[in-house]
């Protein structure tokens, strides 16, 4: 028992559960992007995705299983950057490092915590309301674009995707490596995939936000 329980407190383990929960991630904002997708095309079908989202008995479960996924995810890497600036407590061994690594790789503590304060204030404005129902007579589709109108709001929320995608630009590949694929013949692949799939997520939410605050 003492390797296993040695296993589940060593850096792999939590880079592992980092990469799990990172994918669970990924997969939801699709779904989320998906949906949001829908404000473009009429009320009437983004109402009807909402309100099955909402009364869905999976998608109710899931959604506290995500954000399960999401506490462990930031309690994860706030503890795998702290204990790697330990480990490397050289600054110039640090800064050398940084010459030779990516935009994403060095901001990644930094871009998820902001991140993280949106997902507070998102919350606030769209989850809470709808949960409690104190929505002021609005329907789903009337509380997305009226909040899209607000332009202190949509510029929030588009820096906010900006820094999602740097953070998934380089998270994205990461998470394959941790979890043991790090074969060279598909690091480059998974490295264009992750910055397509990254750009996709970043520039489809900035984009929906956008359209709405100007029509």
């Amino acid at each position: 028992m003492a390797p296993l329980k040695g296993f589940f407190h060593s850096s792999i383990a939590r880079k592992f559960w980092m990469a799990i929960t990172g994918l669970f991630l990924v997969t939801f904002l699709v779904v989320h992007l998906t949906v949001n997708a829908f404000t473009l095309v009429s009320a009437e079908l983004f109402n009807e995705a909402a309100h099955f989202m909402a009364t869905n008995p999976l998608i109710q479960v899931m959604q506290y299983v995500l954000a399960a996924g999401f506490i462990i995810h930031i309690v994860m890497g706030i503890r795998l950057t702290l204990q790697n600036r330990k480990a490397r407590p050289d600054r110039y061994a640090m800064e050398k490092a940084g010459a030779n690594s990516s935009l994403g790789s060095r901001t990644m503590i930094q871009t998820g915590i902001l991140v993280l304060l949106f997902l507070i204030i998102h919350l606030r404005n769209f989850f809470v309301p709808i949960k409690t129902g104190n929505m002021g007579g609005m329907d789903d589709y009337t509380l997305v674009t009226t909040l899209f109108g607000e332009w202190h709001y949509t510029l929030i929320y588009v820096v906010s995707f900006v820094l999602l995608g740097v953070h998934l630009n380089h998270g994205f590949q990461s998470a394959f490596q941790s979890v043991g694929w790090k074969d060279n013949r598909w690091k480059g692949l998974m490295s264009g995939v992750g910055t397509v799939y990254s750009i996709v997520v970043a520039g489809g939410f900035s984009l929906i936000a956008i359209y709405h605050f100007l029509f």
